[in-house]
């Protein structure tokens, strides 16, 4: 099977040697995660495309990675032949095309390069005529045709189109630099996340905990989400910082009108630390201007003063159904509404207009020594690794075989579907939905958790047992 992988536009207008670092940066993030797949696949690099041979069954895998790779604007599946005159190349096209325009109009479509005796306008009169003597075709229609047929030709390369797939976009990962985005798990840092992704920049995590296991656990598994749907061709880490210290001398030391301008000040401080021991030059977050009280352009300023990093804001300006669309378009929606919350600072009649003088006084009160052990105490943790990590870190007890208990699927519905579990005493209720229906089951009955990977199995476990649910354990088969 072949696909030609077309290149997002941005790329094709940069200069001659930008372009071609660009074209093989992207060559490369492809090659590193379709060997994955199956390490018989082979790529072939072009100044203006990139192609792509695989086996058959391998089809759906090989087309995913496709269509989530930063830098891919277009995916076509094409059926290849050779042939080197009209009549050659017509017989190949129709063998692909004469089942699909039977009692259709069509029409006929040719890019061709190369040198030939003939135009791309000679074939497509000479394949037109050729299908509508050898099938049953309505007839040709140029403007509405109920079937396009569309080829490439290069050389003496015949390239018929069986389907076009929309790519990812944006530019290839690796070659825009890198930066750490400050992870709460929510609709905003997610997003923001992926556009970081989607623009080609390495985008490591980092994570600041208020007091949760369940949270960190869920903030995990929407970073390992994301890094393994759209960022998977780079290494990159998961920092998590303890930050209930934090919280505790911020209400100790802080006025409560400016508790909430203070912590985000204070996350900027750490992550410009963090950042300055992995040679990282910008952050990333999923501020929006007004949607809170420290989002206000005078509070955002005054949290700004705290780095030195640039801060960079993709959802600034959008509104909360447009960054609720793109978490819907890229599969985060759910890990988002259904993330434990730790609000640790919630100030009282928050301050909307912070002053520069009064904020140089709040931090001089706070004890910058607090501040300096969560940095010192911070994990990594490469993202790749944390399915093991969550697993070997369980609070919950992990079960291998189904014996009394009622087992709890708790995958998509699309999953599920895929890979059904062919056991007995099964109940299906999908995770974004647990945590509300969980409470209406028999509680004289023990239950088991199922998901893939274990994570969020682990996750929604942990969340029930904090909620005072001690029927439940992790099911994960040997």
């Amino acid at each position: 099977m072949k696909f030609i992988i077309k290149l997002f536009p941005e790329i094709m207008v940069k200069g001659t040697s930008v372009k071609k670092k660009m074209v093989s940066q992207l060559h490369d993030n492809l090659r590193t995660q379709l060997l994955r797949v199956d390490d018989s696949i082979t790529l072939k690099r072009f100044w203006d495309k990139i192609e792509v041979f695989s086996p058959d069954s391998k089809r759906t895998e090989v087309l995913k990675t496709l269509t989530q790779t930063p830098g891919v604007e277009q995916v076509l599946e094409v059926a290849q032949s050779e042939a080197e005159t009209l009549e050659e190349i017509a017989q190949k096209v129709a063998e692909f095309a004469l089942p699909k325009i039977d009692d259709k109009t069509f029409v006929v479509r040719v890019k061709r390069s190369g040198t030939h005796e003939f135009s791309s306008f000679d074939m497509e009169r000479y394949i037109g005529g050729y299908l509508l003597k050898h099938g049953n075709a309505k007839g040709v229609n140029l403007h509405t045709p109920d079937y396009k047929v569309e080829l490439e030709y290069q050389q003496n390369q015949v390239n018929v189109i069986s389907a076009r797939h929309r790519g990812m976009g944006g530019f290839p990962i690796g070659s825009q630099g890198e930066l750490l985005s400050l992870m709460s798990g929510g609709f905003d840092s997610t997003v923001a996340s992926y556009l970081t992704i989607k623009r080609g920049i390495k985008t490591h995590f980092i994570f600041f905990n208020l007091g949760g296991a369940a949270h960190e656990i869920g903030v995990k598994q929407v970073a390992l989400y994301l890094w393994s749907q759209y960022g998977s061709s780079h290494r990159v880490q998961f920092i998590s910082v303890p930050f209930e210290a934090v919280v505790a001398e911020i209400f100790r030391a802080n006025h409560e009108s400016y508790m909430g301008v203070m912590l985000k000040r204070l996350m900027l401080q750490a992550s410009e630390k963090i950042a300055d021991q992995m040679k990282i030059d910008a952050l990333v977050t999923g501020e929006s201007v007004a949607q809170v009280s420290s989002q206000t352009l005078r509070n955002l300023a005054l949290i700004d003063q705290a780095t030195d990093k640039l801060v960079i804001r993709p959802l600034a300006v959008m509104d909360k159904p447009d960054i609720m669309r793109i978490a819907d378009d890229i599969g985060t929606r759910h890990f988002a509404e259904s993330m434990p919350e730790y609000c640790g600072v919630i100030s009282k009649n928050p301050v909307i207009h912070g002053s520069f003088k009064r904020i140089e006084r709040e931090q001089f009160k706070f004890d910058e020594s607090v501040l300096e052990q969560a940095i010192s105490d911070a994990v990594f943790l490469p993202v790749h690794e944390i399915v093991a990590d969550v697993n070997a870190q369980a609070n919950v007890e992990i079960v291998n075989q189904v014996q009394d208990e009622t087992l709890i699927d708790i995958r998509r519905p699309d999953e599920i579907e895929a890979s059904p579990l062919v056991l007995t005493n099964v109940m299906t209720i999908p995770f974004f939905e647990l945590n509300q229906k969980f409470k209406q089951l028999d509680q004289s009955q023990n239950y088991l958790l199922y998901c893939e990977k274990g994570v969020m199995s682990q996750l929604h476990a942990q969340y029930l047992k904090d909620n005072g649910f001690d029927n439940v354990k992790v099911y994960r088969p040997v």
